[in-house]
């Protein structure tokens, strides 16, 4: 099996080599471990689903809506 570095990844990914860092630490990355300070990432790994909620953007009629309540 094939490793890559975390700046390899993050550029594969186009994400920072911050962000994958991150997900290895969380364990997000499957097959990923620490060799003495680097982190080594099986090449064929994928990346992880963005966790982060978005927020849902209001329509104007639902706007108008909630205000007309009031």
């Amino acid at each position: 099996m094939e490793y890559l570095s975390a700046k390899e990844v993050a550029e594969k990914w186009n994400i920072s080599r911050r962000r994958v860092q991150v997900l290895c630490e969380e364990g997000r990355i499957p097959g990923a471990f620490k060799l003495s300070d680097v982190w080594v990432i099986p090449e064929d790994a994928e990346k992880p689903a963005d966790r982060r909620k978005t927020k849902k953007k209001q329509t104007k009629r639902e706007v108008a809506k909630l205000v007309s309540e009031d």
